[in-house]
């Protein structure tokens, strides 16, 4: 074993006195997260360097952030855990933000450190991790839980035939799920009007609405659709002009071009016009072709 540190050399916390490997767990109280990571990833470097074999670190950092991802509940607080329980650390962190938003008292936690095989099995997923290793215990702790599998990963979704999630719509309905998970916690009841569960109708102030049906006055005059008037004759609008007439001079005209021949009709076109709209069709005399 060769020393690595001279006589009254200054050396930092979780600095390598001698040569060989750290325990892992120990540097992580001594030197944090960070420093563990930033140690294990030069650890793995040095291997690959070794060996002439370039690779960039986030292929690394990948793997490490599975081994770190979990924490020991320590203390409950006003949460959820329970002391000793292992979670996810984005939902110890979640749980405790909505904790503090209440005023209220967050667990503590500390960040373990797991192996590549203990991290698979530290899944949410039951079909993962009984994929990987320890099947008949996994399975069987899943069923005396009724757990559920909710098949965010890629594993599980493969192993059923689904689609990965890989993409970005399969992300956005994550979050949205999220979302409506969230709205539907923080969704009080008691700020709903009495009226909206018992299904009456709200009252509207300042609305006069009529109780009864609704009495609806026409005018009596009626387009006729012809041109007639100063407007036909040069008023700007050409064709497209309409005169205006009452109903009593619809229906005499109405009664005068059915009372009158074709003959009789060809001076008036106001009541061509009428004769064509009231006129019940005829297929005889209709020149329509014949398919």
């Amino acid at each position: 074993m060769t020393l690595r540190v001279n006589d009254g050399q200054q050396v930092n916390a979780g600095a390598a006195l001698v040569d060989g490997p750290l325990d892992l767990r120990e540097l992580l109280d001594v030197r944090g997260l960070e420093g563990l990571q930033h140690y294990l990833v030069d650890e793995v470097q040095e291997v690959y360097r070794s060996q002439g074999v370039g690779i960039h670190d986030k292929h690394i950092e990948v793997i490490l952030r599975q081994m770190l991802r979990r924490v020991q509940v320590e203390t409950s607080g006003d949460t959820e855990f329970i002391p000793g329980d292992v979670v996810d650390k984005f939902r110890f962190e979640d749980q405790n933000q909505r904790v503090l938003a209440e005023s209220g008292e967050p667990s503590t936690a500390r960040t373990l450190l797991l192996g590549v095989s203990k991290a698979a099995l530290t899944t949410d997923s039951f079909l993962s991790k009984a994929s990987f290793q320890e099947t008949t215990k996994v399975l069987t702790m899943a069923a005396v839980a009724s757990d559920r599998d909710w098949l965010r990963g890629l594993k599980e979704n493969v192993i059923i035939g689904r689609l990965i999630p890989a993409r970005l719509d399969s992300l956005l309905e994550s979050e949205r799920h999220l979302l409506r998970q969230e709205s539907l916690e923080d969704f009080d009841v008691e700020l709903m009007a009495p009226s909206w569960l018992s299904g009456q109708p709200l009252a509207i102030d300042g609305l006069d609405a009529p109780e009864g049906a609704l009495d609806l006055e026409i005018d009596s005059e009626v387009i006729s659709g012809q041109p007639s008037g100063p407007v036909a004759d040069g008023g700007g609008l050409g064709d497209s002009g309409y005169q205006i007439r009452t109903a009593e001079e619809e229906e005499d005209l109405l009664r005068r071009a059915q009372s009158l021949t074709d003959g009789e009709l060809e001076g008036d076109r106001d009541l061509q016009a009428t004769a064509r709209i009231f006129s019940p069709f005829d297929d005889e005399e209709d020149d329509i072709p014949a398919l």
